[in-house]
């Protein structure tokens, strides 16, 4: 469902310039460890959005090569190409991988973006993603971001199976911090924050040093559960899934 308070012009990731900031270090570790197995060798790789690096370096050293792609250029290196989601500049079945951490919830509609994704993939290629979860949790935050939509594992999973993929894995992720995020989330609610419209680039909170690697290390004992099974619940759903014929 979109959100009648978003508005479009949202730009790059703060990461580009904060790529320590726990979030984005814990983020890359999750994603790797729940979803490298599913891409784990392929040939060519489309990484969608993440062209500042931090949640993406892994997918760079699991496949054989990857082409960056993102509407804002700021973050692209010599192989990034500068385009949207909504109408990927590429050929039919160009690629074996298609990644996009925290992407399809800026894309509007995401129907487009999805048939897109499946459109450059081969016939059998691998679709790997992380969204933000729960529609309770819609804040400030999600329209300063430039977010239409959150989810939940089944909204995932039919948005991307109704797209022509089967789904492989879908999981949570930041269980282990869950419990900080939900309170975070009914602080801004109780408090009313108004919701001014997409920022270019959002500032990450200011976190101590402890306060940083605390979270960080709470965050790993995701990992933990994720080498071996799915998380029930958690701020974020990754999913992985293959292009159906």
């Amino acid at each position: 469902m979109t959100n009648p308070e978003t508005v479009a012009g949202h730009g790059g990731s703060p990461s580009i310039a904060t790529p320590d900031y726990w979030w984005y270090v814990a983020r890359a570790d999750l994603l790797e460890t729940a979803l490298r197995s599913h891409v784990e060798g392929a040939g060519l790789a489309l990484d969608l959005g993440s062209a500042d690096g931090p949640s993406a370096s892994w997918l760079r050293d699991a496949v054989q090569r990857t082409v960056s792609l993102d509407i804002d250029p700021r973050g692209l290196g010599s192989d990034g190409v500068c385009g949207s989601a909504l109408a990927l500049p590429f050929p039919d079945a160009a690629f074996d991988v298609v990644s996009a951490f925290d992407v399809i919830e800026h894309c509007e509609p995401e129907a487009t973006a999805l048939a897109e994704v499946r459109r450059v993939l081969r016939p059998g290629g691998r679709f790997v993603m992380s969204v933000p979860a729960y529609d309770w949790a819609w804040s400030d935050f999600d329209v300063a971001n430039g977010h239409h939509r959150r989810y939940t594992r089944a909204r995932a999973v039919a948005a991307v199976e109704g797209a022509g993929f089967t789904v492989q894995r879908v999981t949570h992720g930041f269980a282990s911090v869950f419990p900080m995020f939900a309170a975070e989330r009914l602080a801004r609610r109780l408090r009313r924050r108004r919701a001014h419209g997409a920022a270019d680039i959002v500032a990450v909170p200011s976190v101590p040093k402890p306060v940083n690697a605390a979270l960080l290390g709470l965050s790993r004992l995701d990992r933990v559960v994720l080498a071996r099974g799915d998380l029930p619940f958690g701020s974020s759903v990754f999913v992985a899934a293959t292009r159906r014929d």
